[in-house]
């Protein structure tokens, strides 16, 4: 499902809500502006009309017929007017009035014709009429004007609303921002309660279940933790004892005879359950988180004292060549004991099922990765998928538990690691590969220092 943000929804939405609203808000505001304009110049028109017949009545007997008015200024948008008289002569007109009379028959009232929007007078005591004709082109950019008037501030005024909305809408939500900033620093590795965080009531409800939540994690997490502390030590004593037993009954009988025959295979199978022990608390030490800590420390020390470790166990060398190149450090971020168990698992599993007169190579990477691979039949695909699950065993003969790379693999990803396996080896037809890649390792290289 495609991920998606809180505060940029709730920032378009509204918006949304508010262009559509000022959309409709203008469009309100134009049908009104346009309405009051026409009836405010059709109020002054008619005004105008009859103030002028009160005062021209009077002097029209010394006028002849056709007589033009002329004033200075006037212009084609200035108001034009005619004076008829009752057989539809134009007794006298302004300038920019046509020759003829702008309707007739003419009756009082409002009347448009194709250039003007014209108001009659009803006639007076000499039967005449007068017209006043305002010029459409004046009354069109009068309304237009007023309505820009108007409606300019809205599409100027929307960035100005989307700035506000949005920095309202981030400030509101920072508390939530806060909360998701502690939740996503809290996994594998951190799970100490959400400290205070002045939320609002709205999300304190969650902080609270969450904390909750992490509590009764990290209290079961430390449970089976020491529960499998508690068990390896119970069961590795009374093992431990037993093999002591079994040597010392071997070394008072008779080299040769059926009675030392007997206790050689049973210490062979006390030690083969010494080893499956080991392995189940292994195991159970992996399923219970052992590996979600967060620590950074250096992963070659832990590979060196590993296969040291390893070559005291077998009294013996442990058949394994390392090539680090010029790496001196490889810092990773994890749990070193879970590290370590991770590293010996996969070692052993080499050495157990590894073939041939080829020792198995260890190799690093220039981007961390740790390369451990040993010679083996080829195993075919299917095997392979299932490899990493417990008790699964491939096609050998040699004595194993099936649990060491079930371990390995559930390190890893408690680590979130990433663990390859391969085989055959690249460009070979036989060979057995297991690739891990430590997230955000970092390699110093020899001559560096580590600050």
């Amino acid at each position: 499902m495609k991920s998606w943000s809180l505060a940029n929804r709730i920032i378009s939405s509204v918006l949304a809500v508010v262009i559509i609203s000022l959309l409709a808000l203008g469009v309100a505001i134009g049908f009104f502006t346009h309405h009051e304009m026409i009836e405010r110049l059709d109020n002054s028109l008619q005004e105008v009309s009859e103030r002028l017949q009160t005062a021209i009545v009077t002097q029209l007997h010394a006028v002849p017929t056709g007589t033009v008015a002329v004033v200075p200024g006037a212009g084609a948008w200035a108001l034009a007017y005619q004076i008829v008289d009752h057989e539809g002569h134009v007794v006298l007109r302004s300038q920019n009035a046509p020759v003829g009379p702008f309707v007739w028959p003419a009756q009082a009232g409002f009347a448009d014709t194709q250039h003007f929007r014209v108001y009659v007078t009803g006639p007076d005591a000499t039967s005449c009429r007068v017209m006043i004709g305002e010029p459409l082109r004046h009354r069109h950019g009068a309304i237009l004007r007023a309505m820009i008037i108007h409606l300019l501030p809205i599409p100027i005024f929307i960035p100005v609303i989307w700035l506000l909305v949005r920095l309202t809408v981030r400030r509101a939500l920072q508390p939530l921002d806060r909360l998701n900033v502690e939740m996503q620093s809290r996994g594998s590795g951190n799970l100490r309660p959400v400290p205070p965080l002045d939320l609002p009531v709205e999300l304190i409800s969650i902080q609270t279940s969450l904390n909750t939540l992490l509590c009764r994690l990290e209290k079961a997490l430390a449970t089976e933790r020491a529960f499998a502390a508690s068990a390896a030590h119970e069961l590795r004593n009374p093992i431990a004892g037993l093999q002591a037993q079994i040597q010392m009954l071997e070394a008072s009988l008779a080299p040769g005879s059926a009675m030392t025959a007997r206790v050689q295979v049973i210490g062979g199978r006390t030690r083969q359950l010494g080893r499956t022990v080991e392995k189940l608390l292994q195991f159970s030490r992996a399923m219970s988180g052992v590996a979600f800590r967060r620590e950074r420390f250096d992963l070659l020390p832990v590979l060196y004292i590993l296969l040291d470790d390893m070559d005291n166990a077998s009294k013996g060398p442990h058949h394994v060549a390392i090539d680090v190149g010029d790496t001196q450090s490889i810092f990773v971020h994890g749990d070193m004991d879970a590290t370590g168990i991770l590293l010996r698992n996969l070692i052993e599993n080499a050495l157990v099922h590894g073939t041939g007169a080829d020792c198995v190579r260890i190799s690093l990477r220039d981007d961390g990765t740790v390369d451990i691979a040993n010679d083996c039949p080829p195993l075919p695909g299917p095997v392979l998928v299932r490899l990493t699950r417990p008790f699964v065993r491939g096609s050998t003969t040699t004595q194993g538990s099936g649990l060491g790379l079930a371990i390995a693999s559930n390190i890893a990803g408690q680590m979130d690691a990433e663990l390859h396996i391969v085989s055959p080896l690249p460009q070979r037809e036989r060979g057995f590969l297991i690739s891990i890649r430590f997230p955000d390792a970092r390699i110093v290289k020899g001559g560096a220092c580590e600050a």
